[in-house]
């Protein structure tokens, strides 16, 4: 079997991404795709003492229809200051802040030409500090130079590794045509987010926040909690429905 993950890439994203680059044998970089404001391509949650706060790295020069790896961020020395000083407040008390803000202050050391480009290095940071990727292809789909849109371009990605295993997030269900995928020998994995709770600061535990909350709080030990889980893609369904 040839797992393969296809994604779009998040700024420090959570746990369950981690969870997809675990079980996956490529991982795709999908970032020749339109940039959508308000997705988690430039902006992550943070659990404060205040609650839930978003960390955002601002764009600059943006228009309509920029893909991803085509938009620029503002200048760092703009906003890196302040993203440390915001996670030093959130993260004080937990025992291994220190791993936490060492991991961003090595990402926000460099430029980058886009928006693309520092949101991949963010996740490769957690995939390292983690050693998760340790077997994992990690792929730029630009390099594959296949045209076309939606499943269909999907598919050809897919296709081109001859992997037989698409393991996609929950929100694929709205676009994919899971019987085309069938017919061409590829079985399609949703993740079954399990969740499971670590110690964590500031209150009830909630899993949906940057992956630098495990670091702070759990350290390296904190792959313990980094629980991949899938389902087929019939039974996602049903339990949908």
């Amino acid at each position: 079997m040839t797992a393969i993950v296809i994604s779009q890439s998040m700024l420090f994203p959570w746990v369950g991404m981690l969870e997809q680059v675990m079980l996956s044998d490529i991982f795709v970089h999908y970032d020749d795709v339109q940039y959508s404001k308000g997705s988690f391509v430039n902006r992550v949650q943070i659990k404060t003492v205040h609650g839930i706060r978003w960390m955002t790295v601002p764009v600059r020069g943006l228009h309509l229809g920029q893909n991803i790896d085509e938009v620029k961020t503002a200048p760092m020395s703009e906003w890196r200051d302040r993203h440390i000083a915001f996670l030093e407040q959130s993260f004080d008390g937990a025992p291994y802040a220190h791993d936490a803000l060492r991991l961003v202050r090595d990402v926000y050391s460099v430029e980058y030409p886009n928006l693309s480009a520092i949101a991949r290095a963010s996740l490769l940071s957690l995939v390292d500090y983690f050693d998760i990727g340790r077997t994992t292809r990690f792929i730029d789909v630009k390099s594959l130079e296949l045209d076309g849109g939606s499943y269909e371009r999907v598919l050809s990605v897919i296709k081109h590794f001859d992997a037989d295993t698409y393991i996609t997030g929950q929100g694929a269900s709205r676009y994919l045509d899971h019987n085309v995928f069938e017919c061409a020998g590829v079985n399609i994995l949703y993740m079954k987010y399990l969740c499971r709770p670590y110690p964590q600061l500031h209150g009830d535990f909630t899993p949906y926040v940057s992956g630098l909350d495990l670091v702070a709080n759990c350290g390296k030990d904190g792959v313990r909690y980094i629980c991949p889980n899938t389902v087929g893609w019939r039974e996602f369904i049903n339990e949908r429905t």
